[in-house]
């Protein structure tokens, strides 16, 4: 298998981990256009559908995160020692530091250091990402001896196993009932959550069913293991015919879902407005372990892995945005959330704003695309600042 290569990087690695961090950016871009006042808000019909678009079309962004390192990294090429204390340097050193910047500058600072002791800031609810990370990275360590040794065929079958557990969350929609007949799970923090359904195995006492160890972010791991693994250069054709029929069916479970759950709630009616369970129980689709997503992330592997271009662009931009692109992640709401604020107190609201029907996509585009240069500018300058630049972004 022919994998261009320059200074050790995998290029369209390079070029996959740049694209979604503008992919995550974009996600929350949209954001504001579906969650406001007490958690959920959708001014109107037309909002609906542009969130839904722009959210749906790179809701695949987490998952080519953990497809990356898992590509890189997995199984291990040293000790479990020395990987994990290469990951505590790169990871939670920066992850420390963003996160007392965001308790310091969002909300009551002695509250949020308090908090943090049990779980991330909900106000920098994206560090969310880093938990879940840490948790991938414990794992690989006892999974390298078998991944070293797997066959194709195996394989196949726990990827197929995983393949169907991104079913369950539609399944658990449906079984459940929906919305109305969802009870309402207050915890500590006052985030609520829909009850789940059991399913398996599942009950009172017992959350760990027959497929939750095989289910969610793990699939991607095994994902990026089988695409170094066993899929070979294909061409553009016979890429082409896999990646766009997985893609468009990915994306109509996500962008459909989405919808359906707004208009059942909303009766047709605007603005829609609730709880944040609201907006969660609207996100069912979207979830990172669902099938839409799933199919979109396969998608995007096959069609990145035809990237070649390693030239200039690739040597003076995106190569450094690349290297730092775990500290875009980590501060880029910082960046993006007033440059949102200003979009749109300059362009307006909705369908009554200055470019009518189109205000609300110009503000996501626009704002994404400022806060991820702003964000990929800071980023890049602070990881050239000797001896400490590492500890900052990673």
């Amino acid at each position: 298998m022919t994998q261009l290569k320059t200074d050790n990087r995998v290029v369209w690695v390079d070029w996959m981990r740049v694209v979604a961090c503008f992919m995550v950016i974009l996600v929350h871009s949209t954001e504001p256009f579906y969650l406001g006042g007490e958690g959920a808000q959708i001014l109107t019909l037309a909002d609906a559908y542009w969130s839904s678009f722009f959210d749906s079309v790179v809701r695949a962004c987490v998952p080519l995160f953990i497809v990356a390192s898992s590509y890189l990294q997995f199984p291990l090429h040293y000790s479990s020692g020395e990987f994990l204390r290469r990951r505590a340097v790169r990871v939670l050193v920066p992850f420390l530091l963003w996160s007392a910047v965001y308790a310091l500058a969002w909300g009551e600072p002695v509250e949020n250091f308090k908090n943090l002791l049990l779980n991330f800031n909900y106000a920098a609810g994206h560090l969310w990402f880093v938990y879940m990370l840490v948790g991938v990275y414990l794992l690989m360590p006892l999974l390298s001896p078998w991944a070293e040794r797997v066959g194709k065929r195996e394989l196949q079958v726990y990827l197929g196993i995983w393949a169907f557990t991104t079913l369950i969350p539609i399944i658990r929609d449906v079984v459940s009932g929906g919305f109305e007949n969802l009870e309402v799970i207050y915890g500590v923090s006052g985030l609520p959550r829909q009850a789940i359904f059991p399913l398996w195995g599942e009950c009172a006492w017992n959350a760990y069913g027959t497929f939750y160890y095989i289910s969610g972010f793990i699939g991607y791991l095994l994902l990026g293991l089988y695409f170094r693994r066993f899929v070979c250069e294909l061409s553009w054709k016979r890429t082409l015919v896999i990646a766009i029929p997985s893609y468009l069916a990915g994306f109509a479970v996500v962008f459909g879902g989405f919808l359906r759950r707004v208009f059942e709630m909303s009766q047709g009616e605007f603005p829609v407005t609730g709880l944040v369970e609201k907006a969660m129980w609207w996100e069912t689709t979207w979830c990172n372990d669902t099938v839409g997503v799933a199919l979109m992330t396969v998608a995007w592997i096959l069609i990145f892995k035809k990237i070649k271009c390693s030239g200039d662009f690739y040597q003076k931009v995106l190569l450094p945005v690349s290297k730092a692109s775990y500290g875009i992640y980590l501060l880029h709401l910082l960046v993006l959330v007033p440059i949102s604020g200003a979009m749109r107190e300059w362009l307006g609201v909705g369908a009554d704003g200055c470019l009518g029907v189109w205000t609300t996509p110009v503000q996501i585009v626009v704002s994404a695309l400022l806060g991820f240069v702003a964000s990929a500018l800071i980023a890049v300058v602070a990881q050239k600042i000797p001896k400490i630049g590492k500890y900052i972004v990673g």
